[in-house]
């Protein structure tokens, strides 16, 4: 039964609750970073006394191995102190590295929180419960990524469907794990510090309600809470026994795992099987929070180009170039780990104090830059010097494009080119000696600064030129590489041509769009069927606060008016300009019973562009604009071709289908309840409609989107663009009726300043199927980059690289104990998908797990064509070469 002694006089019982004294710990929140860490520390100074004299016999220390992390940077002698509990196994961590935020972070970002932990923990005791407390809600492919670790077991709260204590959580794959629906937050029950006199009142309520919930038992109290520290639990349990017992319950002192041996063993055969996201509305008090998916876009947006510069960039061009690099591959993997850090719920869902996202922003500026670095390396490794240092190109340059997926790949590509002052480009020729198409702009002249350890710091007048064209057929995780000529003159043949007042545009594919009075576009098929209000931008009132959107009680639902449209054609692409004004309140009224009269004038600049001889139906968005208002949310819509009772959106490794809905449900009458709302969390990309009637939205680093039926008309796609709110928490929300943090002002919540939103659209043939959809997913995420070569370097074609016909690739890494490649496919189709997998040279692969120890039931060396089941995910390791030959 464990290592607790159990109390005198009850051992015959069968009906137990089980005791885990923790403390749930946020490293930021209401108080930057080092005020919360100044607290963990007194902390763990508490926790080990407690230990060492046994007032406690076991303690969780929360589900993440950063507090150790955190702890040792200002004392490592008391870290050296939890450790020595934790050998002793009176001291839990983990299984996670940083208590994520499930849903905005990637599954590659799980996964490295993941292996991060095994690190960290190497000589500790990791818990071995999927451990997630107080995530806003649980993706679909958690139970999988469990699994993946060798957990089949979760603790999770938020989102779980309420009238189920205990289920069987199923990703759409068929991975399970054992999942338990418990409160972390019950240190009201057990503490004798509280009111005086009412402890065995707070007990009994307790009991009573778990025995409701769960009749037989076993049950579970997660004695402690947010950033507190419990003490004493034996004699706390000790002075409770006569209580417990008027229930028939006897109360142990117990872990998390003793726990759920024990739930297990008692569980019926015919458990709930709940598959796919856990979003359930829940009971009092139950918050899934749906606001924090757009609180602070500009975390969200950073964050995703961080996790593809990473997960895209730096691991496979490390990986194929420089895998025996100690030096490059421990910057990776502090890239990670400042990535992690912005990770946890409080951080990347934007509901923190100011101060808190201040630090956010900083990280992921700290990750691009040790990202770059790395790639730039990597490129090096593999003959590519990127470093312009000396005398600019007169003559000629070169450009490398890189693909960065494992299929060929075609694509636009945009690159700012720097060449000696006097000269611009001429023609564009590719290895063959082909001239291809190409747009070129002149930006302006500036002097050009370079320096290296190997090149002496150097400055030189140059002129900068915007290089646009369409890259064919680029090698799977490989390189082109194109010539530049230069010549004295411009050549107005590449010169964009500017159709001032013209307000339709005419695709290369036969699609029309016209720019409408809104700012929103008509798209014209090329069978003739329209479809109006396509990228319609509407904004209304929000008085909610970084957790959920609040309604006013009179709002005013405000579209731009469109001042002037121009077409922009080139040899390689068409772009409809738009320029329109959103004339919207400056604020909500004293009250916040309503927008304000006064307005403010906020300018907009739309392009839409499409590519020759591209993806046909494919639409490239940039939106910009300066916010100068507060207390208000701006959406972009887009009508469905269709009625439709569902929408598809990638989570981490699957598409889901997820119904269409009410935009946000009935508004909640009784005390500590929130309105159902009708967001979901989107990786990037989501798409209603079937077949060629499909309209798909990859929006990367935008994840609250949304189906709404449309009154009279077809459903749309709303994707939540900027949530401008002043408050922390608020206690007077209408769809949430109660607090759910402290009531502090956030003004930078507002987010006043400039904001850019690209993205992506595709309608018809090109994303019909969806394992289309998903390969438009990818490139919008990851599109390729062109580099320029320093002059008087030679750049070459890469060699043979790992080549994917069929299903995806997630990953190509370093393995962690650096023996080998990880090379990571999905299927995130309901449907089987065929994959030739094409390795280099003389490479094995074998099947791992996510943790990458090989697989228990492995069938040997995997062969040159792979069945991928409807949504598996496949992990190999690569043993052998897959460094690209020059």
């Amino acid at each position: 039964m464990g290592p607790f002694p159990q109390p005198e006089g009850i051992s015959g019982r069968t009906s137990t609750c089980h005791v885990v004294t923790h403390v749930h710990w946020d490293r930021e929140w209401y108080r930057p970073f080092e005020a919360f860490r100044a607290r963990l520390v007194e902390l763990a100074e508490q926790i080990c006394s407690e230990l060492d004299h046994h007032r406690i016999g076991a303690f969780h220390l929360d589900g993440q191995t950063i507090v150790l992390a955190d702890i040792a940077a200002l004392r490592p002698d008391l870290a050296d102190r939890l450790t020595a509990h934790a050998r002793a196994g009176r001291l839990t961590m983990g299984p996670w590295h940083v208590l994520a935020d499930n849903q905005l972070v990637s599954g590659e970002n799980l996964i490295r929180n993941l292996l991060a932990a095994r690190r960290w923990a190497a000589h500790s005791s990791l818990a071995g419960v999927g451990y997630s407390p107080d995530a806003f809600g649980h993706p679909a492919d958690l139970p999988r990524i469990l699994n993946g670790f060798g957990m089949d077991t979760a603790l999770v709260w938020r989102g779980a469907p309420p009238q189920h204590a205990r289920f069987r959580w199923r990703s759409p794959d068929g991975s399970e794990v054992f999942a338990v629906n418990q409160g972390y937050h019950e240190a009201e029950v057990l503490w004798p510090s509280l009111a005086q006199g009412d402890e065995d009142q707070r007990l009994s309520d307790f009991l009573t309600t778990e025995i409701k919930r769960l009749p037989d038992g076993p049950w579970l109290l997660m004695n402690g809470g947010d950033h507190l520290a419990p003490t004493d639990t034996a004699q706390n349990i000790h002075r409770a026994d006569d209580q417990a017992a008027k229930h028939a319950v006897r109360l142990r002192e117990s872990t998390l795992e003793d726990f759920f041996t024990a739930a297990r063993a008692a569980a019926p055969d015919d458990l709930p099987v709940v598959t796919g996201e856990l979003r359930a509305p829940g009971d009092r008090l139950t918050f899934i929070l749906p606001g924090t998916l757009s609180a602070r876009t500009y975390l969200k947006q950073a964050n995703s180009a961080a996790q593809t510069l990473l997960e895209r960039w730096a691991e496979p061009l490390v990986a194929l170039h420089a895998p025996d690099d100690d030096t490059l591959r421990s910057e990776l993997r502090h890239a990670w780990e400042l990535l992690l850090r912005n990770a946890p719920h409080d951080s990347i869902c934007g509901c923190s104090v100011d101060e808190v996202h201040r630090e956010n922003a900083v990280r992921f500026d700290r990750v691009q830059e040790v990202g770059e670095h790395v790639i730039n390396r990597a490129l090096a490794a593999s003959g590519i010097d990127t470093r312009l240092h000396g005398a600019l190109p007169d003559r000629h340059a070169a450009l490398a494009v890189v693909n960065p997926h494992a299929a060929p790949h075609t694509g636009p590509v945009t690159l700012d080119l720097l060449t000696a002052p006097g000269v611009f480009p001429s023609r564009l020729l590719d290895d063959a000696g082909f001239a291809l198409t190409f747009e070129s702009s002149p930006l302006g002249p500036e002097t050009h600064f370079e320096a290296d350890l190997d090149l002496l710091p150097d400055s030189q007048p140059a002129m900068r030129h915007r290089i646009r064209f369409l890259a064919r057929d680029v090698p799977g995780l490989g390189r082109a590489v194109y010539t530049v000529d230069l010549a004295p003159e411009p050549s107005a043949a590449h010169a964009p041509q500017i159709d001032e007042d013209a307000h339709t545009l005419h695709t290369s594919t036969g699609h029309r769009l016209t720019a409408a009075s809104d700012a929103s576009l008509t798209l014209t098929l090329p069978d003739g069927t329209t479809l109006p209000g396509f990228g319609r931008l509407v904004d209304g009132g929000d008085r909610g606060d970084t957790y959920n959107y609040d309604p006013p009680a009179a709002d005013q639902l405000i579209s731009p008016v469109l001042r002037a449209a121009r077409c922009v054609d080139s040899a390689v692409r068409s772009t409809l300009e738009i320029d329109a004004v959103l004339h919207i309140p400056t604020a909500l009224t004293e009250d916040r019973a309503a927008r304000d009269r006064t307005d403010t004038s906020v300018p907009l600049t739309l392009s839409v562009t499409s590519w020759h001889g591209y993806t046909p139906g494919t639409l490239d968005w940039d939106l910009r604009f300066d916010n100068t208002a507060d207390d208000h949310r701006l959406r972009i819509h887009f009508p469905a071709l269709e009625q439709a009772t569902t929408w598809l959106a990638d989570g981490h490794f699957s598409l889901i289908d997820r119904p269409v809905t009410d935009d946000l449900g009935p508004l909640p009458q009784l005390p500590g309840h929130e309105a159902v709302c009708g967001s979901a969390p989107v990786q990037s990309v989501a798409a209603i409609g079937s077949g060629t009637a499909r309209i798909a939205v990859s929006a990367p680093g935008l994840p609250e989107v949304r189906a709404v039926t449309g009154g009279a008309g077809n459903p749309e796609l709303v994707v939540t663009l900027l949530r401008a709110v002043g408050w922390l928490s608020r206690f007077d929300l209408t769809s949430r009726t109660t607090g759910a943090g402290p009531m502090l002002a956030t003004p930078e919540a507002q987010c006043r300043g400039p904001q850019h939103f690209a993205f992506a659209t595709s309608v018809g043939r090109a994303v019909a199927d969806d394992l289309d959809l998903a390969g438009f997913a990818a490139a919008t995420r990851a599109p390729m980059r062109t580099w320029q070569l320093r002059p008087g370097t030679q750049g070459t074609p890469a060699g043979r690289a790992p080549r994917i016909r069929g299903g995806l690739m997630t990953t190509l890494k370093v393995a962690e104990d650096a023996d080998g490649t990880i090379l990571r496919l999905s299927n995130p189709t309901a449907e089987p998908v065929l994959t030739e997998i094409d390795t280099p040279g003389a490479v094995t692969r074998s099947r791992v797990r996510l943790d990458e120890s090989p697989e228990a039931e492995s069938e040997g060396p995997v062969g040159d064509t792979v069945l991928l089941r409807p949504f598996e995910l496949l992990t190999l390791r690569l043993q052998g070469t897959t460094r690209s030959s020059r």
